[in-house]
């Protein structure tokens, strides 16, 4: 599918994109109704395996899951192979860039007990319950998500910061931090200078 194309059916799927949105193979994006999907301008989403030679899993997915969830990626930010999964909130800061294979989820998709899982199952409305756990994360300008990682639900990460390969981040994250592990943590503070 030519990439103009793609970008018309964003357009019907009120998805906001800026100027210079380049697609590298053609990603799974869905936006539910009443939800907000923002990307700026100059982004780059890779979704074909040889567009990143780490070794991407799957195309690029970006998913907002119910009537006021909210996605939105600043200016310059490059994403490969990556799923970024709203059910609340998630905000990206301008010049970040996504690693091939990253998870970016702002919820649980099921609840921790089993009484409410088994609810969640019977959910007329087909999942889009309060039962499933979720809190908006934010991601500052000028981060470094490495590869493989996993940001979870409530995370907050200052500006500049550098997560390593494989980490799975839950927390709040002062700017400029190194942070790698599981669980996350930081091992040094980068030189601003």
């Amino acid at each position: 599918m030519n990439s103009n194309y793609f970008k018309l059916l964003l357009k019907l799927q009120k998805v906001k994109y800026g100027k210079e949105l380049l697609l590298k193979g053609i990603p799974v994006i869905f936006n539910k109704k009443g939800a907000e999907i923002a990307i700026g301008d100059g982004c780059t989403i890779k979704s074909s395996f040889l567009s990143n030679l780490v070794g991407l899993y799957s195309r690029t997915i970006i998913v907002t899951r119910r009537p006021g969830a909210y996605i939105r990626i600043g200016n310059n930010v490059g994403i490969s192979g990556a799923t970024i999964y709203a059910r609340k909130g998630i905000t990206i800061g301008d010049n970040t860039a996504i690693g091939g294979n990253v998870k970016i989820l702002d919820n649980d998709f099921h609840p921790i007990e089993l009484e409410e899982r088994n609810n969640l199952l019977n959910d007329k409305n087909g999942g889009n319950s309060d039962l499933v756990p979720a809190k908006e994360i934010h991601i500052g300008r000028n981060c470094f998500i490495g590869c493989n990682s996993i940001i979870l639900k409530g995370t907050f990460l200052g500006d500049g910061c550098v997560v390593g390969a494989g980490t799975v981040v839950a927390g709040e994250f002062a700017p400029n931090c190194v942070i790698v592990g599981n669980p996350a943590k930081v091992i040094r503070t980068l030189d601003t200078n």
